[in-house]
């Protein structure tokens, strides 16, 4: 088990980093204010009067007025600037869609490596402490 965990890994190691650094970008450019700065959301929309040192284009942004067609499932245009418009491409990068079916099949199989990693390292933790027992080891734990 210990062979296959380590050599396993060594392969997909390389994809769970990937994988995580990816959905960190995402969460992280989601995350990220619509206007590029942290004011507070009634000013950010225009409902309350601009401070003194904010300028006003950050303040109340002129956006134009989305109307979805009828019979359509719609949602307004994501923001074309800042780390926000990026989020569809760190998504596709995370799924592995950006690189068409290789990408997502890697991506697949990263995920069931990662549940085999966590059974097999419960199961070599499980084993270590059971010849531990059968040793009739002093110690209190297997690893001393």
């Amino acid at each position: 088990m210990r062979k296959w965990h380590r050599w396993l890994s060594l392969f997909f190691g390389v994809f769970m980093l990937f994988i995580a650094a990816t959905g960190l970008l995402s969460h992280w450019a989601a995350l990220w204010p619509e206007n590029g700065a942290f004011v507070p959301e009634a000013q950010a929309h225009g409902e309350m009067e601009a401070a003194p040192n904010v300028p006003a284009e950050v303040a109340a942004p002129a956006q134009p007025e989305f109307v979805c067609p009828e019979g359509w499932r719609c949602s307004p245009p994501g923001p074309t600037t800042g780390p926000r418009a990026w989020v569809g491409f760190f998504h596709h990068l995370h799924s592995g869609e950006e690189f068409g079916n290789a990408g997502v099949a890697i991506s697949i199989l990263s995920g069931f490596a990662l549940l085999f990693f966590s059974l097999s390292g419960i199961w070599m933790y499980v084993r270590m402490w059971t010849d531990r027992g059968r040793r009739g080891a002093k110690d209190r734990w297997f690893w001393k």
